[in-house]
């Protein structure tokens, strides 16, 4: 037998040892799973209720209508973090809900220190749950470390609040800067070729101009000043204060702080924004008295809200019969084709809209839109899906969470009626297209582009050649195609001529309270009274609502318990402080992920970028 040659036995030598690598890293996170699998299963039998507690709201993260995904591998093998955790908002609406009629409940917390975001418009309607729990006689107290401006709206709705006296509480104001890209983006000699229909449409304008527009910092100005107002109402009427006292804080809090030498805990005491001023051990006594519990390591009695809403899920499961009123989420941006949760799928999320119309049982349907939009195409895949249904003779009423505009106001343009928060965006009607070339780039580098085609727009959408005019005009016609198609879908859906749309199109981000003057929305209302909406449509008295998520294989749903049993670990030392660190690369992440979304098959996005500012 001839012997191998020595380049094939190194080769054959090299393949045996990944061959052996791969299989002990394979063996390697199967064990891990075993791990996981033992560590989840271990603890099933929840442990007795305490027989008088207190609701902990202690959200880490960030407060949604939906959760995204997780990975349960990277939830296990990763150092958890307040930044990547998401709070179902249902979880802490029935939470409060159930708290408020449990004669075991005595009080309710919220220690609100690892909470990276809610926003006001989920924040108003947990107020509403919190509101419906203080009629119960029960007292709520918020207590934290330090309080930012999002943490202090929900935390101002209790009945005290406690922070340390090294904390304090940081209010600024809500605002919109955004990078601008023309200059640098012309010192490298790139050239990015912009198509747009509709004035204000400003989602592409960081990379054709150098600062904000004149027209966009005023219509920007206009609904970040109503949404500023709404918090500054609200807070001055929870805490008792005169119209005008917050601005008076923020415009001059370097003069206050001063004046309290520098005690930023003190100087928000003073301006009674706070009531009262407890380090950690003090505050946890304090706490014990108001809830009359504690427990064996010499803490208040407390129940965490998310085990609380599933254990009392679990008692007060609904009957499997009668008339429902389906809740369908869309939240993320809209995508192509098939989604996970925490993005909009066009087929996905079309599907499950068709699907839960065909079901017996449900009389109505409620979409709960969270979203700036994205792909025209996956758009209209779901819209149609939406006629769908109606044509079955299902109402459809839209919930908008604090955002729906652009792709998310025209999946809403259709339903029977539109339901928007106080505090909602909305509108932004307009279509954008964006091609960029580098030809100029790799001139200046040496690098050049020759070739042949067989018609004239062979090979014309390289990013190494010049665009053609020719092709130019085309997609200027698409878009302008698609702006009116646009405008028809609007005033189709909302008994409008396309003459009355017009002015209240061209790109425009308006304020809930202008959108139901302009007649982009019906009434301002929580999902609760778009439920009651959706109820009332499909002449419904009696009924259960049935919250419908897209269908999991076992594995998934395996997978999916996995990923939140490992949610509910608890974060390790408090990450007060490092909630505004970390918010310092949340442009870098939301930048990344809009670039990923950009996935529509004829490029056309109907996106509001400026409308980032609220989630």
């Amino acid at each position: 037998m001839s012997q191998r040659s020595l380049p094939r036995r190194i080769f054959s030598s090299i393949w045996r040892a990944i061959t052996r690598i791969r299989l002990a890293l394979s063996n390697l996170l199967f064990l891990v799973l075993l791990v996981a699998l033992f560590f989840l299963f271990r603890g099933t039998a929840p442990a007795p209720m305490p027989d008088r507690a207190a609701l902990l709201l202690n959200m880490s993260g960030t407060v949604v209508d939906q959760k995204s995904l997780v990975d349960p591998l990277q939830a296990i093998l990763s150092t958890p973090s307040p930044r990547e955790h998401e709070v179902l908002l249902r979880d802490v609406l029935d939470s409060v809900r159930f708290a408020a009629e449990d004669p075991a409940i005595s009080a309710l917390v919220m220690e609100l220190d690892d909470l990276v975001y809610v926003g006001i418009s989920k924040t108003q309607e947990i107020v509403e749950a919190l509101e419906k729990f203080r009629d119960s006689g029960k007292p709520i107290i918020a207590v934290g470390d330090y309080y930012t401006q999002d943490q202090y709206l929900l935390a101002s709705h209790a009945d005290e609040i406690i922070v340390h006296p090294f904390g304090g509480v940081a209010l600024e104001g809500y605002s919109s800067y955004r990078n601008y890209f023309r200059e640098a983006l012309d010192k490298l000699s790139v050239n990015v070729h912009i198509f747009r229909a509709g004035e204000y449409k400003s989602a592409l304008a960081p990379l054709e101009r150098d600062n904000m527009s004149p027209a966009e910092k005023e219509m920007t100005g206009r609904w970040l000043g109503d949404l500023w107002s709404q918090y500054t109402s609200m807070v001055e009427a929870q805490r008792q204060l005169e119209p005008g006292a917050v601005d008076d804080y923020v415009n001059n809090f370097p003069v206050k702080l001063q004046g309290e030498n520098g005690n930023a805990a003190e100087t928000a005491l003073v301006a009674d924004l706070v009531d009262k001023l407890m380090v950690r051990t003090s505050s946890n006594d304090y706490l014990i008295d108001v809830v009359g519990a504690e427990n064996k390591e010499g803490l208040y009695e407390a129940i965490v809200f998310e085990r609380y809403a599933a254990r009392k899920r679990l008692v007060k499961l609904p009957a499997p019969d009668g008339d429902r009123v389906a809740v369908i989420t869309a939240m993320g941006n809209i995508m192509p084709g098939e989604q996970p949760p925490g993005t909009i799928g066009g087929d996905s999320l079309g599907r499950m809209i068709r699907n839960t119309a065909e079901e017996d049982g449900v009389a109505a349907i409620v979409l709960r839109i969270n979203s700036g939009g994205g792909s025209m195409f996956a758009s209209e895949i779901i819209r149609q899906q939406i006629l769908y249904a109606r044509d079955l003779g299902v109402p459809i009423v839209v919930s908008m969470g604090a955002v729906a505009a652009s792709g998310g106001y025209y999946i809403a343009a259709d339903a029977d009626q539109i339901w928007a928060t106080p505090t909602t965006v909305t509108g932004s009607i307009g279509v954008f297209a964006a091609f960029p070339t580098f030809d100029e780039l790799l001139d200046r580098l040496g690098v050049h582009t020759d070739g042949v085609g067989t018609t004239t727009l062979a090979g014309s959408l390289r990013p190494d050649r010049p665009l053609d005019p020719s092709l130019k005009k085309a997609i200027d016609s698409g878009v302008a195609f698609a702006y009116q198609r646009f405008l028809e879908v609007v005033a189709q859906g909302r008994g409008m001529t396309v003459q009355d749309v017009k002015p209240v199109a061209e790109g425009r981000v308006w304020s809930a309270e202008d959108a139901r003057t302009a007649g982009l929305v019906d009434n301002l209302g929580s999902l609760d009274d778009a439920v009651e909406a959706a109820a009332n449509l499909a002449g419904l008295e009696d009924y259960r609502i049935d919250f419908v998520h897209l269908p999991l294989s076992a594995r998934d749903l395996l997978l999916k318990q996995l990923a939140n049993r490992l949610g509910h670990l608890d974060w390790s030392g408090g990450m007060g402080g490092g909630i505004v660190l970390q918010g310092l690369m949340a442009p870098l992440r939301e930048a990344v992920g809009e670039l990923e979304a950009l996935q529509d098959p004829r490029h056309l996005y109907m996106r509001c970028l400026a409308c980032t500012s609220v989630r």
